[in-house]
């Protein structure tokens, strides 16, 4: 069953290779420069500059923006699911979880979100999905409200020292 791997920068060729993996996207902040893993394709490799930031308007930092979430949403509508995506960013606790959410909601609509919430926080309980990327791709992907309430529902993470890493099942392959 194909999935999305979840981690931080410091993982990502590890987990590509271990994993197979043939896409991957990039949630990090415009400076930070890192190569991609070899086994990845750069026409299979989105990469969305922007910092970890719930709100427009902080000074030098890009908050996520709609643009941000429908090319996120049209890269994984191009996913054929034949081997797992890599989904990251710094510390892979909150835009790469909420990129995963709305992936998953992306190529499966007829998930239910409070079931996807579940299951999140169940192989990640230090997740703590971006509050502004959730809401983009609760509006986007027409969850009516759904996907904010089921997110909301998980609550808070737990505390992680940065190195967490998750796979998050699909549910249909």
């Amino acid at each position: 069953m194909s999935a999305i791997v979840v981690c931080p920068l410091g993982s990502i060729a590890e987990l590509a290779v271990r994993h197979r993996a043939s896409h991957m996207v990039s949630l990090m902040a415009e400076k930070h420069d890192f190569h991609r893993p070899g086994l990845i394709d750069a026409e299979r490799h989105l990469v969305l500059k922007m910092n970890d930031i719930a709100f427009a308007g902080t000074g030098d930092l890009v908050a996520p923006a709609e643009e941000h979430v429908v090319q996120l949403i049209d890269f994984a509508r191009r996913w054929d699911r034949a081997a797992p995506m890599v989904v990251h960013c710094w510390m892979g606790v909150s835009r790469s979880p909420a990129a995963a959410a709305i992936v998953s909601l992306a190529v499966d609509p007829e998930e239910d979100d409070f079931a996807l919430a579940a299951r999140l926080r169940q192989v990640a309980p230090h997740a703590t999905p971006n509050p502004r990327l959730i809401e983009f791709g609760d509006r986007l992907l027409e969850r009516n409200g759904r996907l904010i309430a089921a997110i909301k529902r998980i609550g808070r993470g737990a505390e992680t020292d940065g190195r967490a890493s998750f796979v998050l099942p699909l549910r249909h392959p």
